[in-house]
């Protein structure tokens, strides 16, 4: 049975699960008046080929969510049989001639097997491979199991390229391989692995550009600013965010110029340049007013939104000087950043201890920042996480060497350092 590839490319090209889209599906025909009445299993007939033609309404509903018509997404009317005059079968003639003609292929091809097809659904099944790592990262953070899980689905990707897909398809895998190999960089950047990162980063922008694919690109260059500001490269950190600006992605998503913007920020403010780092912030917070947050897009964009730019906003007004506007901001950021992003749930609760500190609230610190253990209990704590509280304690030792508070937090600091 043959499968439907245009449905299949259209539901690559919104990022859409089976699931999301039977979904989408029904929120249509409930606004419409009708049943929801679309399940995983009925999509999956429809991309398997097994349902060729949907029902009236939820073929409205198809058209609605793709906007365009069920024959484009390769949907097909049940056509009438039509009595055939033809006084041989012509499957029969043309198997006849293609014997008769003594061609190899025909004779040898049941013995060696043909290759493999691979297809829009191998590229559905690998994309889906990475929205599983992104909610592992989303928890746990970057660690070795998710990065080599993470190469290892880039390898993947790369050998079904080579198996005589058609240039479309081969064209996606090369893009699935390029967002595998990112996110095992980013993987590596959160455990503080920069050498590794580095490298990773390198082929994961080459695959990008084989894929000929704007949003990796734009991952990459996000990612590459957070690698130069670890590796104290702060210049590179501007350079890499200002990179990040100019991918394409940027100028058709409002969403992602804000997060290119931010991260520039960042950058900015690590370098003292005030001016510029209020103003690549105010350059965020417009792009992301224009941006619709409902729109499908890859999963790894999944953590960026208001709270996510506020608790970016609390890192730079600390790096400027402004540690109680940073404060309230970590305040409003841990307010409104959903749980599931426990990871960046714990980096904003080490922010805001930092901007507490700074302001010699020392016991509220030193609170604050023990609530990261907790949020962290059960799981190692990442290389990035520990560095953020490596930064916290040298500061508060400096800032109060003899608080008997201080002398406490330490003490469970090196605790949980040895457990992570």
């Amino acid at each position: 049975m043959e499968g439907n590839e245009s449905l299949i490319s259209a539901m690559v090209e919104l990022s859409l699960t089976q699931a999301e889209l039977a979904e989408r599906l029904n929120d249509h025909l409930i606004r419409a008046g009708h049943d929801g009445t679309v399940s995983d299993r009925t999509v999956r007939n429809w991309v398997t080929g097994k349902t060729r033609w949907p029902h009236p309404r939820q073929r409205e509903a198809i058209e609605a969510v793709f906007g365009c018509t069920a024959e484009k997404l390769g949907f097909r009317s049940p056509a009438r049989r039509r009595p055939s005059n033809s006084p041989e079968n012509p499957v029969d003639r043309r198997n006849f001639l293609t014997a008769a003609s003594g061609a190899t292929a025909s004779v040898v091809a049941p013995f060696t097997g043909a290759p493999p097809r691979v297809g829009t659904s191998d590229v559905i099944r690998l994309r889906q491979g990475l929205d599983a790592l992104m909610e592992l990262d989303d928890t746990r953070g970057g660690h070795e199991g998710l990065e080599r899980t993470a190469l290892s689905g880039a390898e993947e990707a790369l050998a079904k390229q080579k198996l005589g897909a058609t240039q479309r398809v081969r064209q996606r895998l090369f893009s699935v391989a390029a967002d595998y190999t990112a996110t095992a960089a980013w993987s590596a950047i959160d455990a503080r692995q920069g050498g590794r990162a580095a490298t990773l980063l390198g082929k994961a922008l080459y695959l990008a550009g084989m894929g000929q694919d704007p949003v990796v690109e734009m991952k990459v260059w996000n990612s590459y600013a957070m690698l130069a500001f670890q590796q104290g490269e702060h210049h590179e950190a501007v350079d890499a965010g200002l990179a990040a600006q100019t991918t394409a992605i940027t100028k058709r998503d409002p969403l992602f110029a804000s997060l290119a913007h931010a991260r520039t920020a960042i950058g900015h403010s690590t370098l003292g340049n005030r001016q510029a780092a209020i103003r690549s912030l105010e350059y965020a917070q417009e792009a992301l007013g224009k941006a619709s947050l409902d729109d499908p897009r890859s999963s790894w964009m999944a953590f960026y939104g208001p709270a996510e730019l506020t608790a970016m906003r609390a890192i730079v007004l600390d790096r400027i000087g402004d540690s109680a506007d940073a404060e309230a901001a970590s305040h409003r950021a841990l307010g409104s950043i959903p749980e599931q992003f426990r990871r960046n749930r714990a980096l904003a609760t080490a922010r805001l201890a930092l901007a507490q500190l700074h302001q010699r609230d020392i016991d509220q610190a030193c609170a604050t920042a023990s609530g990261v253990f907790d949020l962290m209990a059960d799981s190692p704590i990442p290389g990035r996480m520990r560095s953020l509280l490596g930064d916290y304690y040298r500061d508060l030792i400096a800032l109060a060497p003899h608080a008997a508070v201080a002398r406490e937090w330490g003490d469970r600091y090196r605790t949980e350092w040895s457990r992570a």
